[in-house]
């Protein structure tokens, strides 16, 4: 009824522009003051505007009441919207209480499916596909590692920094109250690998004193002592660096801040693991181990196969 409505879904008209030839919608209705109450839509004519009778208080009953304003639908099927406030919230959090609110309210009637969107769905993706890049990352890193050393301990050796790197970056985000977003996975992955860098460093000179014979404990502290200035520098250097980035400074910062939080925390971790607890993790595995290089390449100087190598046999210790 073009009274209540328009004339827009009963009787659609449309004028072109003899001009341009663009076609325009036009629209019939009554003025807003002329149906301001349920009186005046009872005396709204039927048939037609200037008519006595019928009017629509003749023929129906008109009252006070309340109606679905808009359906919804996504793809055909009708949908409804629930929406909340989530100021202060992180969107991790939020989605968490949603599946609560969606676990409590029971089993949904036959016919109905409750499904989440949003920003909810990518952001687990993201985070996923992180976390599977990172860890098929620490896998490339340990197959590179054992190809480069020959020996799969030693792999182990250095990759047991990662868990001080992320025990550092979950320290700092708690204390910062910072979340666990895109950014500070980011910054936990950008930790890693300069925790590790630090740690071939370290390992890599250990080694090379135990194969000239020195004992694995003396070979761990020599290593650490050696290599100390360059990890302090390569570590410091980063964590003054994100400073300014972790302190949010400036407008809109605050979006990589988390970025700054874990790599400082991951790398501060890092740093004392390396140093400090590193070589004996090193003394510990590599105190058994046998001095020579399980390489078959005769032309290895290292190898047992070399021309003029020592014998092997009686050296006590597993294969690297």
């Amino acid at each position: 009824m073009a009274a209540t409505s328009s004339s827009r879904f009963v009787t659609p008209n449309y004028w072109a522009d003899p001009r341009s030839g663009i076609g325009y919608q036009v629209q019939v209705e009554l003025r807003q003051p002329q149906v301001a109450s349920v009186q005046d839509i009872a005396n709204i004519p039927i048939t037609r505007s200037d008519a006595t009778h019928p009017l629509v208080g003749d023929v129906a009953q008109v009252r006070n009441s309340t109606m679905i304003g808009e359906y919804d639908r996504l793809n055909g099927q009708r949908m409804v919207t629930i929406s909340a406030n989530v100021v202060g919230e992180d969107l991790g959090r939020v989605a968490n209480r949603v599946n609560k609110a969606i676990e409590g309210v029971g089993t949904p009637p036959r016919g109905v499916t409750v499904r989440v969107r949003g920003q909810i769905a990518p952001m687990r993706e993201t985070l996923t596909n992180l976390a599977i890049g990172l860890g098929l990352a620490i896998l490339v890193i340990f197959l590179l590692l054992s190809a480069n050393f020959q020996s799969l301990r030693l792999s182990l050796v250095v990759l047991s920094t990662i868990p001080a790197v992320i025990s550092g970056v979950i320290i700092m985000l708690l204390i910062t109250g910072t979340t666990l977003n895109i950014q500070s996975f980011m910054g936990a992955i950008m930790a890693i690998g300069v925790a590790v860098a630090n740690a071939i460093l370290l390992v890599t000179f250990a080694e090379q004193s135990r194969r000239g014979g020195v004992p694995a404990i003396e070979a761990a502290i020599h290593g650490a002592q050696s290599r100390m200035r360059p990890i302090l520098m390569t570590s410091l250097a980063m964590i003054v660096g994100m400073i300014p980035m972790a302190v949010a400074f400036g407008t809109g910062a605050e979006q990589t801040a988390p970025l700054g939080r874990a790599v400082i925390g991951g790398l501060l971790a890092a740093t004392i693991t390396s140093l400090l607890i590193l070589p004996s993790v090193f003394a510990l595995v590599q105190q058994r181990a046998r001095t020579h290089s399980p390489s078959l390449d005769p032309e290895d100087p290292d190898s047992r196969y070399a021309p003029g190598a020592k014998s092997s046999e009686g050296v006590s210790g597993g294969e690297q």
